[in-house]
């Protein structure tokens, strides 16, 4: 590690997460106020998630995501649905809100070596959601430190598909038209 520190923000942050009350809702408010979309959803918890672990223990919890894009940062909506998560953690604590900045790493194992020797402590992971069971997510307890939950994310190769995108596309193109003729 350099005397710059963990390498982690080197590349920028490439997502930023919020905890929500009702994503549905949230990502209609989203789309209606500001044009953000489309948006895929997913929810993550057995089977596409295949490993969990949740404060150093294996765990088994379940909430449901949403994602677009602002511009190249990747905006990112969570409802918690089941189980014990830093979710949960973060409601508690603070009520809804922003939870996390997301960063890129493409070896997590190398990453998350590095951020335990500087004394990180990992608080929740998920592995293998990627089509090929590839993709893996761990967050750091890095709030007393810089104010917001870091996560580490190694995107896997290929998504599986969304449950659903909303708005339907016919529905953003229309209001895309729209705004073209305006």
């Amino acid at each position: 590690m350099s005397s710059q520190g963990l390498p982690f923000f080197q590349n920028g942050v490439a997502q930023v997460a919020l905890v929500v009350e009702n994503l549905d809702e949230t990502v209609e408010n989203y789309w209606r106020l500001f044009g953000i979309g489309p948006w895929h959803f997913y929810t993550y918890g057995k089977p596409l998630v295949k490993r969990m672990t949740y404060r150093g223990k294996e765990s088994e919890y379940r909430m449901r995501i949403a994602l677009s894009y602002l511009g190249p940062l990747r905006i990112e909506l969570i409802e918690v649905a089941e189980g014990d998560t830093v979710y949960a953690d973060f409601i508690r604590e603070h009520g809804y809100g922003v939870h996390h900045f997301g960063v890129l790493v493409e070896d997590m194992e190398t990453a998350i070596a590095e951020a335990e020797s500087a004394g990180l402590v990992m608080t929740q992971d998920g592995a293998g959601f990627g089509r090929d069971g590839d993709g893996h997510y761990a967050y750091l307890d890095t709030e007393d430190e810089i104010g917001v939950t870091v996560e580490l994310i190694e995107r896997p190769k290929g998504r599986m598909p969304p449950e659903k995108i909303y708005p339907p596309e016919s529905i953003a193109d229309r209001e895309r038209r729209r705004e073209a003729e305006a």
